[in-house]
């Protein structure tokens, strides 16, 4: 299933108004612990897949890189790329992740930002970037939390005067899709378990390098405070593989 929904203009008008849409990294609440876990970009060729409004290949390029292709199934998103971050250097492609297909050893480095949890298959994913990434190339992404993911509607539990209560965790073995509920809208996601990541890696023949569960910084928290509850349970998940 290739699910589009941020082209779609009731939608993109909300992501736009997300901190991470109008402050780029410095908005995205993981950025201080990703940031950290990047390779030297200097004089290498990126792959950014699911790369939205292309912040990361914007870094990238500002960081050295000789190249970027950033590729993403939504036009809207690749417009406001194309507006906001198009340096020289930077190439957007328009293309379903599952429909992206490059020469062996293409690539230095393949970074995606949560995005993998839109795609039903990790597996043929993480094949596909092995093949593309020259030897001791790094893959670098971000996903939803497991636990984040495992209910499905992504939201907490309340109490009868509306408290956030505590966030359900269930069905957690039971991989597979999900009806979530992302900005007002109901969008399909794909649950895997920690587990699923880490040995699809080590079957395709990555080596993992790091493995962290960001949370925010107190840069992050002094400035929104509502943060505040991201410490409760995690929200996303970070590897750093090697081929």
């Amino acid at each position: 299933m290739k699910e589009n929904k941020y082209d779609d203009s009731a939608f993109f008008e909300q992501y736009e108004k997300m901190n991470r849409s109008q402050k780029g990294l410095a908005g995205a609440g993981e950025w201080h612990v990703l940031r950290g876990m990047l390779p030297d970009f200097t004089g290498k060729d990126i792959l950014d897949l699911g790369c939205g409004f292309g912040w990361h290949c914007r870094y990238a390029i500002e960081n050295g890189a000789k190249s970027v292709v950033g590729v993403d199934i939504s036009e809207k998103m690749l417009e406001k790329a194309r507006k906001i971050n198009n340096l020289k250097g930077i190439e957007y492609v328009k293309k379903a992740l599952e429909d992206v297909d490059y020469p062996a050893g293409q690539f230095d480095i393949v970074l995606s930002s949560l995005t993998f949890h839109y795609i039903e298959s990790f597996e043929t994913i993480s094949r596909n970037v092995y093949t593309w990434l020259k030897p001791k190339g790094y893959f670098l992404f971000s996903v939803e939390h497991p636990v984040f993911t495992a209910f499905g509607n992504q939201d907490w539990i309340y109490g009868e005067a509306g408290e956030k209560r505590h966030w359900p965790v269930d069905n957690y073995f039971k991989e597979g899709k999900r009806e979530a509920l992302f900005l007002g809208e109901k969008l399909t996601k794909y649950h895997r378990t920690l587990t699923s990541y880490i040995n699809t890696l080590l079957k395709q023949g990555f080596k993992i390098n790091e493995i962290i569960e960001p949370e925010p910084s107190e840069e992050m928290l002094a400035e929104y405070p509502e943060m505040e509850e991201e410490l409760r349970r995690p929200m996303m998940l970070i590897i750093s593989a090697e081929r």
